[in-house]
């Protein structure tokens, strides 16, 4: 053990502070986007306090498994993009989320959904329930349990999700049934179901309800092959990707004006006409991972149409008409995929001016060091402009509209974080509540670099775990706020350093720059 301790905390803009790469610092609102995800995966296991949107029967867009999934891509971007240095603050935080997708809380509205017999699949006759919600179609539940749990092996290299029998789905009632109900899935079982029932619709994709096709939902599996094949092996992703290509050719991926085809009707081979934004702007955001040629073609059409302007240069999307408005649902999930789409093609312009609208009117929120748009029924204020906010929106996507970069999920798709930058010195493991606004490191001066705060202010111990250090380092050296830290036995800095890792400890009081150089 080696005492040290800081005779002066200096700015951070002192002599001896490395400006960070691009995109590498988070600004005060990124930071508190970032804890409301964090805060959201960390409460005890069904308690979805802040997430329940007016309706409970998880059939809308802001039900459960479209929060916890869209936090694991938000959170896999911001990691591999922004902090790609602190795979400690992100571990824990995506495994939770994984195992809250597997809460019969999230997934048993399909026993009642697979009944069918609603308007676009009454073809079919009235279905016989199935509780297994992963054995037939149902793919915006199975694929985004796919895509979050391999996104965490992917980022983190952990295959815990790999075991057999590792997503498991059990719903164990008390009062009815003849005892517990289980399901038996792992990553790789999971995926290799998911590519069958492709494969056996003729890549065309798998139903979300029975008998529909939705586009937006089959790009969620196709970044789970990608995910697959870049942890496994194989290349199910272009093959899946070139089939779909030649299936939806006779339907036309984009109609005649440009905007995405929604859904296409198993059985009848027929499209169902509909157009509104969110279904323009979350194919866009989704599908520009692998097809960005079409997306980007089609944007700018897409964008004069839905986004508004709105009072002192800000932007707006109204909530569409269709079956969530007539079923009486106030949400924004127009605005919030337009924002996440611009973010993702690069429009920055365009997701500034919305932002600053939901900041502006969109009843920005903090609590717990989090920033959110709390969820708010009113779909239109006094003078006609959007004021409903839900918490898919609220939580999530104006969050991941925030943290993300441009092509964020198209480089991740790509193969951005690649097997030498996550051997690169990372901080591994964190004690303490702490909020990051930056964690790179620089290869050219062998330094590790991070700036951290507390969360809300509160003054406490923190402490970073430091690993996968350089080979052929003869010594390290500690700076805090641009000074070299002297030995002493102050005790507000105190640092252990083994064979293998160094923890560095100390007494967070306000933004602190901290850097380990290797020489």
């Amino acid at each position: 053990m080696r005492e040290h301790a800081i005779s002066t905390i200096l700015a951070s803009s002192s002599p001896g502070t490395v400006k960070a790469p691009n995109h590498a610092c988070l600004d005060p609102d990124q930071r508190g986007a970032l804890r409301r995800m964090i805060n959201l995966s960390e409460q005890l296991p069904d308690d979805w306090s802040g997430m329940m949107p007016r309706t409970s029967l998880q059939e809308d867009f802001g039900a459960l498994r479209f929060q916890l999934a869209y936090m694991a891509y938000a959170l896999a971007i911001t990691h591999v993009h922004r902090l790609p240095a602190a795979p400690g603050l992100f571990r824990a935080p995506m495994a939770a989320l994984v195992e809250k997708l597997r809460s019969p809380d999230v997934w048993t509205y399909w026993h009642y959904v697979s009944s069918g017999n609603s308007a676009n699949n009454r073809s079919l006759g009235v279905l016989t329930p199935e509780w297994n919600p992963i054995v037939k179609d149902n793919i915006m539940y199975s694929a985004y349990l796919q895509v979050a749990a391999l996104l965490h092996h992917h980022l983190f290299d952990d295959a815990r999700f790999a075991a057999p029998g590792a997503l498991t789905l059990t719903l164990r009632p008390l009062f009815w049934s003849d005892g517990p109900k289980s399901f038996v899935y792992d990553e790789r079982s999971l995926n290799a179901h998911i590519y069958w029932q492709m494969v056996q619709n003729g890549y065309l994709g798998v139903a979300c309800e029975p008998n529909c096709i939705f586009q937006i939902c089959n790009q969620v599996p196709i970044h789970g092959f990608r995910l697959h094949d870049l942890v496994h092996g194989g290349n199910l992703a272009d093959e899946v990707t070139e089939g779909y290509r030649r299936a939806w050719a006779d339907f036309g991926l984009v109609d005649s004006a440009g905007h995405f085809s929604v859904m296409a009707l198993e059985k009848e081979r027929t499209l169902i006409p509909d157009v509104a934004p969110w279904s323009d702007f979350w194919a866009g955001a989704l599908m520009n991972a692998w097809n960005p040629e079409i997306v980007r073609a089609n944007y700018p059409a897409q964008k004069a149409r839905w986004v508004l302007d709105g009072p002192g240069g800000t932007a707006w999307v109204d909530q569409a008409p269709g079956a969530f408005t007539d079923a009486g649902l106030t949400c924004s999930y127009d605005f919030g995929w337009a924002a996440v789409c611009a973010s993702e093609l690069g429009d920055l312009e365009t997701r500034d001016r919305l932002l600053a609208y939901a900041d502006s009117r969109l009843h920005r929120t903090w609590e717990r060091g989090g920033l959110f748009h709390r969820r708010h029924d009113t779909v239109h204020d006094a003078d006609g402009l959007l004021s409903g906010m839900d918490p898919h929106t609220g939580n999530v996507l104006l969050g991941y509209a925030r943290l993300n970069v441009t092509d964020g999920l198209r480089s991740l798709y790509e193969g951005a974080w690649t097997p030498d930058r996550k051997a690169t010195p990372a901080i591994l493991d964190i004690d303490g509540a702490v909020d990051f606004a930056s964690a790179w490191y620089d290869a050219a001066d062998r330094a590790l670099r991070w700036t951290v705060s507390p969360v809300e202010g509160r003054v406490g111990t923190a402490s970073f775990s430091i690993g996968r250090l350089p080979a052929g380092a003869s010594g390290w050296t500690l700076r805090i706020d641009g000074e070299d830290i002297a030995p002493s036995r102050d005790g507000r800095v105190r640092v252990e350093a083994g064979g293998t890792d160094i923890r560095v400890a100390l007494d967070l009081r306000a933004e602190t720059d901290l850097q380990i150089r290797w020489h």
